[in-house]
């Protein structure tokens, strides 16, 4: 059965030993994506400051690097995965995202999200209260957003941020759509709900805590006066790409079984491939399979 299902090919910001610590984005700029992009919907890029190993890791800046990969790689969609909110003050994030929005040409989805790496934020001399207090200023950063991406002199006055008359020519039309990674079903997930135009969820977990979770952000979305069904539902899937007809039917049968369980869009981790050939195995046994 034929499903409008949309793919994102996730690209590692990250150098580390296994690429020879060249930033893996930058080897695939020049030697996958070319290839890659056709056959995928979005390009999805995280936002961290320094590697995971070690920190003379490198790891470029997120919003440096998609600008620039906006720039290479035309007709394909362009999301954070996902911007901690707190590296950035909120009038800045949206006036970079009107700006990036604009330049791309209508591509640009900011995806943001609460942040977690709390050695990261003291390692940069940022605030990182509690959870609670982190998805109370992402409501209060996603609110200032779409203010300053609609209004000419919009002003906000919350517990967390305020501004007042910050503008940002030129407006974004349309409008960068937002997608929230979260988790947590007592706080993230109503914030889904209640404010986001797309989740974008861990691929982990059982398939009674999927529905658990998605139904937290049905029931949010409810409450908030909004349609669930305009919220899309996207899921990151680290996986190894197909080597084999058989390893092609087995994530034909997974993307399946999540789209059965309400997934529209699967951002792929692929790590570090060195040849092309598997994605094209991917495109068109996976991808061709489950679209037509």
């Amino acid at each position: 059965m034929a499903r409008d299902l949309k793919f994102g090919w996730l690209s590692p910001a990250i150098g580390n030993r296994w690429s020879d610590h060249q930033p893996i984005v930058v080897y695939q700029d020049q030697h996958i994506l070319p290839t890659a992009l056709p056959h995928f919907d979005s390009l999805w890029l995280a936002d961290h400051f320094y590697g995971f190993d070690a920190k003379t890791d490198p790891f470029m800046e997120a919003w440096t690097t998609l600008t620039w990969l906006a720039a290479r790689h035309e007709n394909v969609t362009l999301c954070h995965h996902v911007l901690g909110h707190g590296y950035r003050p909120p009038a800045l994030t949206a006036k970079m995202a009107a700006t990036l929005q604009v330049l791309s040409g209508g591509r640009f989805v900011l995806g943001i999200g609460a942040g977690w790496r709390d050695h990261e934020y003291a390692a940069y001399g940022y605030d990182f209260p509690k959870p609670s207090v982190r998805f109370a200023q992402l409501e209060e950063v996603i609110r200032i957003c779409r203010l300053m991406w609609t209004e000419d002199e919009p002003t906000f006055e919350g517990e967390h941020y305020r501004i007042d008359g910050a503008s940002a020519p030129p407006l974004p039309d349309p409008v960068p759509r937002i997608c929230v990674g979260a988790a947590g079903e007592r706080i993230g997930l109503p914030l889904v709900g209640r404010l986001a135009d797309m989740w974008n969820a861990p691929g982990r977990g059982t398939d009674e805590d999927w529905n658990r979770r998605l139904g937290i952000v049905h029931a949010a979305a409810e409450g908030a006066g909004r349609d669930p069904a305009d919220i899309e539902v996207s899921v990151t899937l680290e996986r190894a790409l197909p080597e084999t007809d058989h390893d092609s039917e087995r994530l034909v049968a997974e993307i399946n079984h999540r789209a059965d369980l309400g997934a529209e869009h699967f951002v792929m981790d692929f790590g570090h491939p060195q040849s092309t050939e598997p994605i094209l195995r991917f495109a068109e046994q996976v991808i061709a399979a489950l679209r037509t």
